[in-house]
């Protein structure tokens, strides 16, 4: 794959207990840079907080279906481990305050092509041991050269 890429995040939360019915869905749509380093999977892009000035800078580092991780660092600072039937717990820096958060992490599956990436995570998130909600997260990589080429197509066919 080439170092070029747009990631894409999407998910649904649900609030822990809740009727699965009515998640809430997140996305975010990024370019980032990838690399392949000793059979572990990078990629690295900036996120803009919505209404708070400066970048969140993000490391995700893929190891097969065993772990993926994300690293913060800028207005947020934090380490979110997701290892498949662990709880890791990471300090989630935030420009507002700290906060302990719990992951609970059910499930991990990773699909690796020559041209893409794919990872669902199933997991259960806390924050200060309080149950916060259950979530489904998808993560595709792709070159943006075929990320842009697949959306030209959808355009067209519609």
């Amino acid at each position: 794959m080439t170092k070029d890429v747009l990631i894409s995040i999407s998910g649904l939360h649900f609030g822990a207990g809740e009727d699965n019915a009515e998640g809430e869905p997140v996305e975010i749509i990024t370019p980032a840079a990838y690399y392949l380093k000793n059979d572990r999977h990078y990629v690295l892009y900036d996120e803009v907080v919505e209404g708070v000035p400066g970048t969140v800078k993000n490391t995700i580092k893929i190891i097969g279906d065993s772990l993926f991780e994300v690293r913060k660092s800028g207005i947020a600072n934090a380490r979110m481990v997701f290892e498949k039937g662990r709880m890791n717990m990471t300090a989630y820096q935030t420009p507002y305050g700290e906060m302990m958060v719990g992951i609970h992490t059910r499930d991990i599956t990773t699909e690796v092509a020559e041209e893409s990436i794919h990872v669902h995570i199933s997991y259960a998130l806390d924050i200060n041991s309080e149950p916060l909600s259950d979530c489904e997260i998808d993560v595709s990589i792709r070159p943006v050269h075929g990320a842009v080429q697949e959306r030209l197509s959808q355009i067209s066919e519609s």
